[in-house]
């Protein structure tokens, strides 16, 4: 069981803009290799995928839904589902661990955490196993950050680094759990 990241942020580690818009990201070149910046692969090794409310909006105004895999939307104030998108995502609330461990009584082992605050809140509660962090060359200078002031101590293990012809980075980490106590 394994909990993954996998989000872009601008080089000033913002992951949208003061509006939550994620425009800035069209705005880069696709690789001239036609990479898909490890999508297929993350995507293939996750059984389900758990965002908070302001990412599911954000995808939803995309006009076109981006996934295979079940989705579940951590929210205290969303109350449903809208009922085009009903058979492919469903509702939750309750603590990282709460979550987690109803979605492994549903089967689901391995997940993919989305969204800032969702992210924050998986890793503070020590439920992060690996972030997939890709840098664009984006400068926004305001946004909402990845990380704030409320994230928690904990050291990282790059496992990959991939530099792309667009300027794209991305950094594959193992998030060290115990790295406070030294373990």
């Amino acid at each position: 069981m394994a909990n993954y990241v996998f989000i872009a942020t601008s080089l000033d580690g913002y992951i949208a803009d003061e509006q939550g818009g994620v425009d800035w990201l069209t705005s880069i070149p696709d690789p001239d290799d036609g990479s898909d910046y490890g999508w297929a692969e993350h995507i293939a090794r996750i059984d389900a995928i758990v965002m908070g409310r302001h990412s599911f909006e954000t995808v939803l105004g995309f006009g076109v839904w981006h996934y295979e895999k079940p989705v579940v939307v951590l929210s205290r104030s969303l109350r449903e589902i809208p009922a085009e998108y009903a058979e492919r995502a469903s509702l939750t609330s309750g603590t990282p661990h709460e979550v987690v461990s109803e979605l492994a009584s549903r089967g689901f082992a391995n997940l993919y955490i989305d969204g800032g605050d969702v992210i924050r809140q998986f890793l503070a509660s020590g439920l992060i196993d690996e972030m997939t962090i890709s840098v664009a060359p984006v400068l926004l200078g305001r946004g909402i950050p990845l990380f704030d002031g409320n994230v928690p101590l904990c050291g990282l293990e790059l496992k990959s680094s991939v530099a792309y012809a667009n300027g794209i980075v991305s950094n594959r980490y193992a998030v060290r759990q115990n790295y406070v106590s030294g373990k």
